[in-house]
């Protein structure tokens, strides 16, 4: 697939909107775990460490499954592994709802549901790459975008359906909703001759990529990043409830923060797009504010500046997501790309499995959800030092090898 060029359009589009529901159907559901976060841990009665583990092992199973999501997509096609992406991810939720206890949940909702996000999502943000080259960034952007478009709506509809059916029948529901993810898949047509496989060339994961020292710089990034990224989805819910709101308040806060979220990516794609600033850079400047807005959130106890401050947060996140899958093309380059991103998921695994623990541990110690984004504030902080170190590796290549070409 690589030797060909994008066709920057045509049935690229048709594509773009496939990812955008299958963004909208795995990444939105995730971020709206937390919502079921207090109802999981009253239910069990277990502590709030305990209880992330839930969502932990849904992270970690996702990023541990991006390599073989890659390998598979590469050896077969991106239709056949987010088709079987949907089945997996369905197939968790729906199972999940028997409610056979936490460790049931850790299989089901865990990894079941991981594995199945990790096989919808990886294929489509690949596709995606490979139909556009000019318009990667905006592709990209509005692809992604159906997360934040999702979220809106499932904020308030998860906090009616446990109300109406309880927890487990929310789940059932969410459940049934993913087999959506095989139409989507469906919809995901090989581009040209369908790539190396058709050809009858051997596919091969490429791990020599690691000997990159800015793709290994990138994945500290990731490391750090994802222990911070995926904190406050998870905790702002029962750390807004604890501010004395009504049971909706929280829901209407992630819907607010997935607008503020929508207004970043397209705003960042369209920067990226336009060659105003590299996405290396854009990158840097938006995971460092992150982090600052994330060490600011806590110090108010009023719902009104929570909800100023978390959409920024969101606008910020957004700004960073537009940008953090399209910046691996620079490091790597097209060809590297299936395999390069393959990678940063998977060792990205190790910052979502500590993350959330780390911190539902620190919330216990403490007996304050604070503890939680201060923590997560610190490690996106720390992260952006990473990009900025990638992005001056990844300019004096590329003045070393305008360089080379000036004197040949």
């Amino acid at each position: 697939m690589a030797s060909r060029a994008p066709p920057d359009g045509g049935y690229g589009w048709v594509v773009v909107m496939s990812a955008f529901f299958v963004m909208g159907l795995t990444a939105a559901v995730l971020k709206n775990f937390g919502l079921f976060f207090l109802d999981i841990q009253s239910h069990f009665g277990v502590l709030t460490s305990t209880t992330s583990w839930v969502t932990s092992t849904t992270i970690v199973t996702f990023h541990l499954g991006a390599p073989l999501a890659s390998a598979l997509t590469m050896q077969f096609s991106h239709r056949l592994v987010i088709v079987v992406g949907g089945l997996l991810s369905a197939s968790g939720l729906l199972l999940a709802s028997l409610d056979l206890g936490l460790p049931w949940l850790y299989l089901t909702m865990g990894v079941l549901e991981g594995t199945g996000i990790a096989f919808a999502w990886i294929p489509a943000n690949s596709l995606v790459s490979h139909y556009f080259s000019r318009w990667r960034p905006i592709a990209y952007a509005v692809a992604s975008s159906g997360e934040c478009v999702f979220a809106v709506v499932f904020g308030p509809l998860f906090r009616w359906l446990i109300e109406a059916y309880g927890w487990q029948g929310a789940l059932l529901v969410i459940g049934g909703l993913q087999l959506n993810l095989c139409v989507c898949g469906a919809l995901m047509r090989p581009l040209g001759d369908g790539g190396a496989r058709a050809r009858g060339a051997k596919v091969v994961f490429q791990f020599s990529l690691l000997a990159k020292p800015e793709l290994l710089l990138y994945i500290l990034y990731g490391v750090l990043a994802a222990a911070g990224f995926f904190v406050p989805p998870l905790f702002l819910v029962p750390f807004v409830s604890g501010l004395g709101a009504g049971s909706y308040r929280p829901a209407f806060l992630l819907s607010a923060l997935a607008l503020a979220d929508l207004a970043g990516r397209l705003l960042c794609g369209w920067l990226a797009n336009a060659r105003l600033l590299g996405n290396l850079r854009l990158l840097a400047a938006a995971v460092a504010l992150l982090g600052v807005a994330l060490l600011l959130l806590p110090v108010s106890r009023d719902y009104r500046t929570v909800l100023l401050l978390s959409s920024l947060y969101g606008f910020l996140f957004g700004c960073a997501v537009a940008v953090h899958v399209t910046a691996i093309v620079d490091i790597v380059a097209l060809e590297g790309f299936d395999s390069g991103l393959g990678l940063f998921m998977l060792f990205r695994s190790i910052g979502g499995c500590i993350g959330p623990p780390a911190a539902g541990w620190l919330v216990d110690q403490t007996g304050d959800y604070s503890a939680a984004f201060y923590l997560s504030g610190v490690c996106l902080v720390a992260s952006a030092g990473f990009v900025a170190l990638v992005d001056r590796l990844v300019q004096r290549r590329s003045s070393e090898a305008k360089g080379h070409q000036a004197v040949t």
